[in-house]
């Protein structure tokens, strides 16, 4: 018996860790107030409503949290781009979950995916509600939490469950890391509530990834009845066929 582990990197999880080696794990903190090239941005203000804020500028009397307008602004922009990618993250989930296909994807897979689209829609309001106390406007319009989003939706078409698969995988690390950077941006600053809101999404967001990547895990049970199948000599093949049979 060979007791020595396989050394060779599993093709998905080896093009998951490329993915991330490229990312550019940067909050997207100059982009505040109307920008006329931005998607969703009016380029003529509209003159039948009232303006009360801009989006992703923070309200300058206070929301009743004691923390300062610099404080807040930085942490609702970080937040606010949490929330755009948890949005992508939601749209790409939500296709996933409709195309899901094969005998051992359906049933279960689809089940899987529903929990992820539950918890991210929980996510997602956890961190919308932060964003709207910190006095920032959320950004809403799916075109442009697309742009803010540092997280992109996979090209449309359909794939195999396995690219769905390590494509979700790519987007949970790449929240989780950049979560990581807001929580420990936000204990220097004191922001214990944002801590607080942050660090239970992030538990749950490593339980989402933690899934995807058992799924990837190149160990399964189809993959191993193929290659019992597929070798030389095997029993399937050996099997004389009954010459009744038409």
């Amino acid at each position: 018996m060979n007791l020595e582990p396989q050394k060779a990197m599993n093709p998905d999880l080896s093009a998951v860790r490329q993915d991330l080696d490229s990312f550019k794990d940067e909050f997207k903190l100059h982009l505040s107030g109307f920008d006329p090239n931005m998607p969703g941005h009016p380029q003529v203000m509209p003159t039948d409503m009232i303006l009360r804020q801009a989006p992703r500028t923070v309200r300058m009397e206070g929301s009743g949290i004691s923390l300062s307008h610099e404080i807040r602004l930085e942490m609702g922009l970080q937040l606010d781009e949490h929330f755009c990618a948890l949005n992508v993250a939601l749209h790409q989930y939500t296709k996933h979950h409709f195309l899901t296909e094969g005998a051992e994807s359906f049933l279960n897979l689809h089940e899987l995916l529903t929990e992820h689209i539950d918890k991210t829609q929980e996510h997602i309001d956890e961190i919308g509600e932060r964003v709207a106390r910190l006095g920032v406007v959320p950004t809403a319009h799916p075109v442009t939490q697309h742009e803010i989003s540092y997280i992109k939706h996979e090209v449309e078409g359909r794939y195999t469950m396995r690219d769905f698969l390590r494509n979700d995988l790519e987007h949970e690390l790449k929240i989780q890391g950049m979560l990581r950077k807001t929580i420990d941006r936000a204990h220097q600053l004191k922001d214990f509530g944002t801590v607080e809101v942050l660090e239970d999404i992030l538990v749950e967001r490593e339980d989402l990834g933690y899934h995807l990547w058992s799924l990837l895990e190149d160990d399964t049970l189809v993959r191993g009845m193929n290659h019992l199948l597929d070798r030389r000599g095997n029993i399937a093949d050996a099997r004389s066929i009954n010459p009744n049979l038409q």
